[in-house]
């Protein structure tokens, strides 16, 4: 299994019959340097956290584009199909789909939701979510979506046991690196964790430094992928 990291929270993991996009802001996103549409050719499935502009951010075009399936809540999917998406598969939280190699179950994030509309007016587009990817070859992958710490991700570790853990370090919108580094190191098991969610907004921290910091006799689990380089797990 093969995975890429696009900057902010967006990544891309290539199986033998799949290929994921996780909340694709590409074409805005700072940190991403190259070829948009090269850099997506090929996807069939999009999996979405939340509605927000920086985690949708390509999905209609990309949709548009390669008739991937997009996977987001019952009213980011509507919304998506609102927008001329006409392949989507809503869930809802502790739901799961189910597609050729690999499942999607959304678990509960502490944020929100919603799309600023071209006339200023803000549409409600749901529950914030994190995603949990079960593959047939491959490590378990819990993408933790925008969100603080909570006590029942205990459960998320107990039902779903993630290997690789992406987890949003940045402050101010969502949980800071120490209080990550609580999270990884209190409520699961990761093998590998990449920090996300930085520097790529004025109001965030510049670098992940402070959760690497804070995961202290750990830190050799965290993983900072060179931007649009794939890494094999």
């Amino acid at each position: 299994m093969k995975i890429t990291y696009f900057g902010h929270s967006a990544f891309k993991i290539e199986t033998e019959k799949s290929v994921i996009l996780l909340d694709p802001f590409i074409s805005d996103n700072p940190h991403f340097e190259g070829d948009a549409k090269a850099a997506t050719e090929g996807v069939t499935h999009i999996v979405l956290t939340h509605g927000h502009f920086d985690h949708v951010g390509d999905t209609v075009e990309i949709a548009k584009r390669t008739g991937a399936q997009v996977v987001a809540t019952f009213e980011l999917a509507q919304w998506l199909g609102n927008k001329g998406v006409e392949n989507s598969q809503p869930v809802n939280t502790g739901g799961t789909a189910k597609f050729d190699d690999f499942t999607v179950t959304l678990t509960q994030a502490f944020h929100s939701s919603g799309h600023v509309e071209e006339d200023g007016t803000v549409t409600y587009l749901g529950q914030p979510n994190g995603i949990v990817l079960h593959f047939d070859n491959g490590p378990t992958v819990y993408h933790m979506g925008d969100t603080d710490i909570f006590g029942d991700m205990a459960l998320i570790e107990e039902l779903h046991q993630p290997k690789i853990g992406i987890v949003p370090v940045g402050d101010r919108l969502t949980m800071g690196g120490a209080v990550a580094a609580i999270a990884c190191r209190r409520y699961f098991n990761f093998d590998t964790v990449i920090p996300v969610h930085y520097g790529t907004l004025p109001i965030l921290d510049e670098n992940p430094d402070r959760f690497v910091e804070a995961m202290e006799g750990e830190s050799a689990k965290v993983k900072n992928p060179k931007i649009g380089e794939p890494f094999e797990v």
